[in-house]
């Protein structure tokens, strides 16, 4: 895995460090983790390193295309290493939790605007909120928008 990540990094023109690798392979890990998670994750494995350091390299791996940067509204900036594939995420309005949902399949809606103002649109996104399956079942029949409503 240490050999596809370095070489993953050279491809995209970028110097190849010990904390640089850490970075990838802890967003590789932990898919839409938080800076926070990440630095926690990066120092268990490699030990001292700042905050700083890891925001510079998320800023730079993000820049170079390597990972992704999503934050939806009301959330802390989070990575992904899932890139150039248009897919979108579902957003726990009870506890964040987030999970990739794929394009429609066979077809790309969302990458066709109503008017496009002659721009050539290459990447949407979409952001579904609703409640995770453990939240759902953690919430009374008092809690549900139903019962609300009434």
């Amino acid at each position: 895995m240490v050999r596809d990540v370095q070489a993953q990094l050279r491809r995209h023109g970028v110097h190849v460090t010990a904390q640089r690798l850490a970075v990838l392979q802890a967003v590789s890990l932990s898919p839409h983790a938080t800076v926070e998670e990440l630095t926690s994750s990066v120092r268990s494995s490699i030990g001292s390193i700042s905050r700083q350091s890891v925001y510079d390299t998320l800023s730079l791996l993000v820049e170079k295309g390597i990972i992704r940067r999503i934050q939806p509204v009301g959330s802390p900036a989070r990575f992904e290493d899932r890139v150039g594939d248009n897919h979108h995420h579902l957003v726990c309005r009870a506890c964040g939790q987030l999970a990739d949902v794929d394009c429609a399949v066979g077809y790309t809606p969302c990458l066709t605007p109503s008017n496009d103002w002659s721009y050539e649109v290459d990447e949407a996104e979409v952001v579904y909120w609703g409640i995770c399956p453990t939240c759902q079942g953690n919430r009374s029949a008092s809690d549900s928008p139903i019962a609300a409503q009434a």
